[in-house]
């Protein structure tokens, strides 16, 4: 009886082993591969996957100093950069430990950014230009004047999209070039790129406008929330945070149909996407976590701050604290 016992539990540990073996090889099949330590890129095999991985919320976040009053946020595909608009400053910051990896003047009241492939845009809403930046060392290639109080800019591909207080400013990222100046809502504050169009949300005429890329011209005017502010893609549909409802809407990309409109928490800012959900972030210093398929609020992670500007990194989400000078990272 004592032999058929100890044959019995060896059989169930041998079971047991066995499925922790085949559970550890799936995982490992499915994890990317890993850059070498010390790199100072994110953990990435192929950055073409960045949106189809997967943050974490945990329960506590990790920040980092940064410059006076941060807002606008963007990833270079292996270092965050801060719009500081209190001291007129960019930070970058290493993506996987938050290594600060310089601090760079810019103009005054910098606010958004973008990134081109190689070089960050900076806006600068008190000084009416874009600042641009080579991303590799933060040396300034170039400033180039746009309309009055620069936003949140978006990149095409090709060309760098600026709303400005009363229209929306086409750069050519190579050299800075004006290849247009178009016309839309009343208050122009952020851009976002389909692949196709550029939207902008019309912060004082709720309601968003899309433009063809390629000439600029008007495809469409569609009504959204009160104070539409951040924007952004989720590779189907425009998201669109109205920051003076307390909601975000939802439209179809291909056509600006409505596809509904969910209620966040009050003063929401920026909008991201990391692959499944869609973040937005708010005044009551947390970021709200949206189901992007039907828009149901599935969580909120709390940033002890004034939450602005908001970015996804391929694993983590980074959000300024704009009133505590730090950045989250999630």
């Amino acid at each position: 009886m004592i032999k058929r016992i100890a044959g019995g539990i060896s059989l169930v540990l041998a079971v047991l082993m066995l499925a922790s073996f085949i559970a550890g090889q799936a995982q490992n099949a499915a994890e990317p591969a890993q850059t070498g330590a010390g790199s100072g890129a994110p953990p990435l095999s192929n950055p073409l996957k960045v949106a189809l991985l997967k943050w974490y919320a945990a329960n506590t976040t990790t920040r980092f100093s940064v410059g006076q009053e941060p807002e606008g946020i963007a990833f270079d595909g292996a270092n965050i950069w801060v719009a500081n608009y209190g001291d007129a400053t960019v930070s970058k910051l290493r993506a996987n430990d938050g290594a600060n990896l310089g601090t760079f003047n810019v103009g005054s009241q910098p606010v958004g950014l973008a990134f081109d492939g190689a070089n960050i845009w900076v806006a600068n809403n008190a000084s009416n230009t874009m600042i641009k930046l080579r991303g590799s060392d933060g040396t300034v290639l170039g400033t180039f004047s746009v309309g009055r109080g620069p936003f949140l800019p978006a990149f095409d591909g090709e060309n760098i999209w600026v709303p400005t207080a009363t229209s929306v400013y086409k750069l050519r990222a190579n050299d800075g070039k004006v290849l247009g100046n178009y016309s839309v809502g009343v208050a122009p504050t952020a851009a976002a790129f389909d692949g196709s169009s550029v939207w902008v949300t019309n912060n004082g005429s709720a309601n968003v406008t899309k433009l063809r890329a390629s000439d600029g011209a008007v495809l469409g005017t569609f009504s959204v929330g009160a104070n539409p502010l951040g924007i952004a893609f989720d590779g189907a549909n425009i998201w669109v945070a109205n920051r003076g409802d307390g909601t975000v809407s939802k439209l179809r990309a291909s056509d600006g149909t409505a596809l509904g409109t969910f209620f966040v928490r009050l003063g929401p800012y920026g909008v991201a996407f990391d692959g499944t959900d869609i973040l937005v972030t708010s005044d009551l210093g947390n970021v709200t976590e949206v189901r992007a398929s039907d828009g149901a609020v599935v969580g909120y992670v709390n940033v002890g701050a004034n939450a602005t500007g908001i970015a996804f990194d391929g694993a983590n989400v980074w959000v300024s604290g704009f009133d505590k000078n730090y950045v989250s990272k999630l």
